[in-house]
């Protein structure tokens, strides 16, 4: 428990403050979780208002101090980067939901590498020599007689 009166007033503003951090916080997930399951799923209807509308609330916070201003860029970044990358779908429905799983991270367990990216890096693999470890000092066979390293350098305890 606090000593003083100034470290229980401290307690308790804190306390206020992150009650109020958490709130924002859970508001900016919510909406850049929204855009997210709005894209992916290929809803184009009213995305623009969500993605502002999320932008808005990473931006909020970052003023506030919630969030870290390299934070909030970087999910803005990657929420528009996300947006751009799907708006512009066109192909095939295969090739759109190939593309939408991408954008989401992809699925468990697989690769968003291609037979040709696999293939070189096989290649490079094979053509690069590969460095030999470097030996280990030998240790002393265990119960021979050697004295005790003593952390303190040369010093004895006798």
């Amino acid at each position: 428990m606090a000593n003083s009166r100034s470290a229980r007033k401290r307690i308790r503003s804190s306390e206020r403050k992150r009650i109020r951090n958490r709130d924002a916080r859970s508001a900016v997930r919510t909406r850049v979780a929204r855009v997210r399951r709005s894209l992916v799923s290929g809803q184009i209807e009213g995305i623009q208002e969500e993605l502002t509308a999320a932008v808005r609330a990473l931006d909020k916070a970052a003023e506030k101090g919630i969030l870290h201003r390299n934070n909030a860029a970087r999910r803005k970044s990657r929420i528009m980067s996300m947006a751009a990358r799907l708006s512009g779908m066109s192909g095939s429905e295969a090739e759109k939901a190939a593309t939408r799983a991408a954008a989401a991270g992809g699925a468990k367990g697989t690769t968003t590498r291609t037979a040709a990216t696999r293939a070189r890096g096989a290649a490079a693999e094979k053509a690069a020599p590969v460095a030999a470890e470097p030996a280990k000092p030998e240790r002393a066979a265990p119960g021979t007689a050697t004295a005790p390293r003593s952390r303190r350098g040369s010093r004895s305890t006798s």
